[in-house]
């Protein structure tokens, strides 16, 4: 409804409660009596715990508990979740998923793995008290390699000593072998995919306090599901009801998936809050975060294209070693697997076989990060198509033309499960072409030139699977002064979810946001849900907001035609008001709210109040695509990348926030830019030892390695879902990753430079250009 409804540039309503300090995290929670706690981590990736003294530290001052993983056992509380991914054709038996437990006991895995974990009134004596447990290692030989693992004489698992933990297949192989016998041309590349971390602003904390006369747990978290999260710890690690735990997430400083992962410090703290009876706080510090943080990507991949003599794509082979770290994350099958449709592309492509290998490694375990497996797809598939166009001498704008998805095709089934319902993309990619001045690309290459650094152009067109079969839940409730609580089932972490829910509101209810208040991430307030991740959010929960709204103008208006004396059939319902046909007669949504709480001025049988709660659920996802292309500079004389120009046209369907759109989108190229350009995580090969464990060794992109990222919209809606929209979160980062790195390949190839590995920092860069 007017400057407030859907389709909006409305300004994050939350906003002036953060920038004015206002914002409620896990440490800024205070509890009466709380306690701290420290978790003792291993100096080794590799060891055998011979033993373990803890007497001292039991008795330093200020100390009172201190837990080890025979401690746990002898609990027999349950190991850190896993879950198989919904990947089609997935077998559960085919990985092997071995037990962690949340503090180790026989062994230690990698660096940061937790041995002991020290409860204290203050963090200063629970780190001292920390320093005086004993440990007995005997170390012994780790892999850290992705290329290396399977294989390697060091095994993470004697019952997997090849270190292999799953194989994975897809596609059809003989049909792509015909394929590729009767291809004019075939392209091969080899990619590394490196592993990052998320860096999330606040880092991962809990607070638990545990109530002994109600029984019951009441547990501050800072994560992306506080419903996963309780069923997680009452039901998998604790054997208990759901009912006895209350997960309250309230702001969330970042997560992009990694807080999506269950983590062992989480079972800690309430365990020890079980055990003490008072509340215990655990809040990580940046050198922890960057260990233990589960981290993102670490893929190795050789794919190959086959092409007829015209450039028409006829087959696409793809095998992928893809490390899983230590332990199996909550989420470790997903990201290696469940996106593999988008290795099809928007393009024809009638065959394709796909292998995944998962490995294991003496290294911090690997998880979902932003796109989880979409960007890591489509950096192959993106890649080896602009690698074609190089070997052809065909330009990657008309390679990609040739070959991409007719409109006229859709509904359209691609080789690998992924059936794309809407979307015109050569459509889509010429506005991008043509908001890029593609054309004048040439000139300002000369120019650049001219000034001595080398220019380049990099395209991608991705598309993704966004908002997977689920549901999610809405309740809207009215109070009697007319203002509406919208109770959520998602997690707010910093993507403006109640500026959207406040939107979907005024729209379908005539409401403004001073009328609306909302909810999430308190299993004590909101009923259900499922929780944010996957790009989920405004197709599902804003389709469980439309259809609450739904039902508050049905309910509504059984009212408003008692109040008004009309049968409902007469009465129209617009801006907030029902109106009788043909008449100046009406009354508003928000008087009647009053109404509603007056049994007196209520129809018989009418249920006080006006209230609704749906849960919306989806059969299908939906396919967000879009066109990336960037220009950049590389100084030859340093081998420094910079980033002059970038355009995003998108078609994420019905756009309920422009403005939350291109916000969503620019972080996204933030982080598909940090990859190829700066991050890295990187253990030493021979010890394991961690190499990148502060902001001094792993650096990520400023303010001032960006350039204004330019976005457009080219809305295609979906009919997958009532609202038309697809998802929006993670199409930044997919499509900025093939992208950056294809545009430095086009200005390096002319030197003979044709392939290099992420991130291609300055020396990497400067390297390849000497040699």
């Amino acid at each position: 409804m007017g400057e407030f409804g859907m389709s909006q540039p409305v300004r994050r309503t939350e906003d002036p409660r953060f920038l004015t300090g206002r914002g409620q995290y896990v440490d800024d929670i205070k509890l009466d009596g709380t306690l701290l706690g420290f978790v003792l981590r291993s100096p080794h990736a590799h060891a055998a715990i011979k033993g373990i003294n803890v007497s001292a530290a039991r008795a330093a001052p200020g100390v009172h508990l201190v837990l080890t993983g025979a401690d746990y056992e002898a609990a027999g509380l349950g190991a850190m979740p896993y879950m198989d991914p919904p990947t089609v054709d997935w077998d559960p038996d085919c990985i092997f998923k071995p037990a962690q437990l949340a503090l180790a006991a026989d062994a230690v895995r990698y660096v940061g793995d937790g041995v002991a974990f020290v409860v204290a009134d203050s963090l200063d004596a629970a780190r001292e008290a920390a320093d005086l447990i004993d440990m007995d290692y005997e170390p012994l030989p780790a892999v850290v390699g992705t290329a290396t693992a399977a294989g390697a004489d060091a095994t993470v698992w004697p019952e997997r000593a090849d270190n292999i933990a799953f194989t994975h297949h897809a596609g059809d192989k003989t049909a792509t072998d015909a394929a590729f016998a009767a291809a004019d041309h075939v392209v091969t590349q080899k990619l590394t995919i490196n592993r990052v971390a998320a860096n999330s602003m606040e880092p991962r904390g809990i607070l638990a306090s545990y109530d002994a006369d109600a029984d019951f747990n009441t547990i501050y978290l800072s994560a992306q599901s506080a419903f996963g999260m309780r069923r997680v710890l009452a039901a998998a690690i604790f054997g208990e009801d759901v009912e006895k735990y209350r997960v309250i997430t309230n702001d969330v400083g970042g997560a992009f998936g990694m807080k999506n992962s269950f983590y062992p410090e989480y079972v800690l703290a309430v365990w020890a809050s079980k055990q003490l009876g008072r509340p215990v706080k655990w809040v990580e510090d940046r050198g922890e975060a960057i260990l233990t943080d589960h981290h993102g990507r670490d893929n190795v991949t050789e794919a190959s294209l086959a092409l007829d003599k015209d450039g028409k794509f006829l087959g696409l082979r793809v095998d992928t070693t893809a490390n899983l770290g230590a332990y199996l994350s909550m989420l470790a099958a997903g990201p290696p697997t469940i996106h593999l449709g988008g290795l099809a592309g928007v393009y024809t492509t009638p065959a394709a076989d796909v292998n995944i290998t998962g490995v294991f490694t003496h290294t911090c375990p690997t998880a979902a990060y932003r796109g989880a497996g979409r960007p890591e797809v489509s950096f192959v598939i993106e890649t080896t198509v602009d690698a074609a166009a190089r070997e052809l001498g065909i330009d990657p704008v008309e390679l990609r033309r040739r070959n991409m998805v007719p409109a006229d095709a859709i509904p359209y089934q691609t080789p690998l499960y992924f059936n794309y319902d809407s979307g015109r993309f050569e459509e889509t990619f010429l506005m991008a072409v043509e908001a890029a001045d593609v054309d004048g690309f040439a000139a300002r290459k000369q120019e650049s030139e001219a000034a001595g650094k080398l220019r380049g152009l990099g395209i991608s067109y991705t598309i993704e699977r966004a908002a997977p079969a689920g549901f999610e839940f809405n309740e809207m409730k009215f109070d009697a002064d007319g203002k509406l609580t919208i109770y959520a089932g998602t997690t707010n972490h910093g993507q403006g979810h109640h500026t959207l829910y406040a939107q979907i509101a005024c729209e379908y209810l005539g409401l403004t946001p001073d009328d609306i208040h909302v909810i999430e991430g308190d299993t004590g307030e909101v009923q259900n849900g499922f929780g944010t991740g996957g790009s989920r959010v405004s197709a599902l929960g804003g389709s469980a907001a439309y259809q609450a709204a739904g039902l508050i103008i049905d309910k509504a208006k059984t009212l408003a035609s008692h109040i008004l004396e009309a049968a409902e059939a007469d009465l129209e319902f617009a801006d907030g008001r029902f109106t009788i046909s043909g008449t100046d007669r009406s009354v508003g949504l928000k008087e009647l709210a009053a109404v509603a709480y007056d049994p007196a001025q209520c129809p018989p049988g009418f249920e006080p109040g006006l209230a609704a709660a749906t849960e919306y659920k989806a059969e299908v996802a939906n396919y967000p695509n879009g066109s990336h292309i960037a220009e950049i500079e590389i100084d030859p004389e340093t081998g420094k990348i910079d980033v002059v120009k970038y355009t995003v046209v998108d078609d994420v369907g019905v756009v309920i926030n422009p403005l939350l759109l291109d916000g969503q989108i620019q972080g996204g190229v933030a982080q598909g830019l940090g990859q190829i350009l700066f991050e890295d995580v990187a253990y030493d090969p021979a010890n394991g030892q961690m190499q990148s464990g502060s902001f001094m060794d792993y650096a990520m992109p400023r303010g001032d390695d960006l350039p204004m990222v330019h976005v457009e919209a080219n809305s295609v809606p979906t009919e997958t879902n009532p609202l038309g929209v697809k998802g929006a979160g993670e199409a930044g980062t997919i499509g900025a990753m093939p992208c950056l790195m294809n545009a430095a390949m086009n200005a390096l190839a002319p030197l003979g430079v044709t392939h290099l590995d992420m991130p291609l920092t300055p020396n990497k860069v400067w390297t390849a250009l000497q040699r």
